[in-house]
């Protein structure tokens, strides 16, 4: 019987307790006094008026709020007691992969990978997991399945999973020699079937390199590159990129420039200079292609990245350095990356976010990064 009549009065507390947040809501609901036009944030278009715009600023990501939706059950308990949702946000952010929608950025701070799976509406790390630690990643990629490569600094391994964060394989120096002597970034071919490893050596090092491996058995195939300024030769190389026809694109940090390389490794050309104008490079970072071949360089001193055919001719760039932080303005950016359907992603370090640019041809409802309903995710 006592049972009974608390249930009767908690209920009773708990519609009365609705009708003050139903009332409360309401109130501060905004009054719709007709539209007016104003100029957001995602509304930022690249380049500028009066060119045609090729992209537009879509969104950012800096932590797993962004991506994982408040259910109504919390949503309700958090009108009603205060209780905050708990989130993870970016520590250091690095770098950063894409695949079919789900984001994979390394976090030298915090240790891990972490994965914003947008269409899955899902948040997870990897790399937390006994016996496929991670002790300081910084270069990632992923290939046509998905599958994420990991260059670990400190570790100097590549580590190796599925997309879902299993521990697959890793590349690491037999314990009779010295494999790598300062990895510093990865990339895989569209087939999963050869990494490149740039080994950015050092100051008293003469191993200014990029590695070839085979990516399934890890057999070390090849070497491009030695340390020196003359063609087909590196000063501190940082990253490389694999474009749609097989060519590998350099970024020669110490010598201001990007390479190319054919397929087999043979020096083709060079752009780039150092310089503070377009087209120039100061603190050339990570390099990516997109669908069309296109080259998109990072440049920390300059705040933005720079877009080159696959030949090395300027388009255009996007962003600006600034030490106030906003949609298009980078104070260390450092990582970028290019999805399947052309959406642009890049990291800032300083700002701990990750910027998403859409080309300006293609609706926000179009490509991989949309949420899809649960039923359709699989998840």
């Amino acid at each position: 019987m006592n049972r009974k009549k608390g249930n009767n009065m908690s209920n009773r507390i708990l519609v009365l307790l609705l009708a003050v947040a139903s009332t409360i809501l309401t109130a501060c609901a905004p009054v719709q006094q007709g539209v007016k036009e104003t100029k957001t944030a995602s509304e930022l278009v690249y380049p500028a008026p009066p060119d045609d715009p090729r992209f537009i600023y879509e969104r950012t990501i800096r932590g797993s709020a962004d991506v994982v939706p408040v259910d109504d059950e919390f949503g309700l308990r958090s009108a009603l007691t205060g209780e905050r949702q708990t989130t993870r946000v970016l520590g250091k952010p690095y770098a950063v992969a894409v695949h079919q929608g789900r984001i994979f950025i390394s976090d030298t701070a915090e240790r891990v990978v972490k994965v914003f799976d947008v269409p899955g509406s899902r948040y997870f790390t990897i790399g937390e997991d006994e016996g496929s630690l991670l002790s300081k990643p910084i270069g990632i990629d992923v290939d046509h399945t998905g599958t994420l490569y990991v260059a670990d600094a400190s570790a100097k391994a590549i580590m190796i999973y599925d997309r879902d964060g299993k521990f697959l394989r890793k590349i690491a120096s037999p314990k009779s020699e010295k494999l790598f002597d300062r990895l510093t970034s990865v990339s895989v071919d569209p087939e999963g079937k050869r990494l490149y490893v740039v080994d950015i050596g050092g100051v008293s090092s003469t191993n200014h390199r990029v590695m070839v491996f085979d990516a399934l058995s890890g057999e070390h195939l090849s070497d491009i590159g030695k340390r020196g300024n003359g063609p087909g030769e590196f000063n501190l190389p940082r990253d490389v990129a694999v474009g749609k026809d097989g060519r590998l694109y350099v970024v020669d940090g110490g010598n201001f420039r990007v390479q190319i390389f054919d397929a087999g490794g043979k020096y083709l050309q060079s752009f780039g200079s150092v310089g503070k104008q377009l087209g120039n490079f100061a603190r050339p970072k990570e390099i990516a292609t997109d669908p069309e071949g296109n080259v998109y360089v990072i440049d920390s001193a300059f705040g933005n990245f720079q877009i080159f055919t696959p030949d090395g001719e300027l388009l255009m760039f996007v962003g600006d350095r600034s030490e106030r932080e906003a949609p298009g303005r980078y104070m260390l950016p450092s990582g970028v990356a290019v999805d399947e359907d052309g959406r642009v992603y890049v990291i800032d370090q300083w700002f701990r976010k990750l910027d998403v640019f859409r080309p300006y041809n293609m609706q926000a409802e179009e490509g991989f990064l949309v949420t899809r309903p649960k039923a359709a995710t699989g998840k």
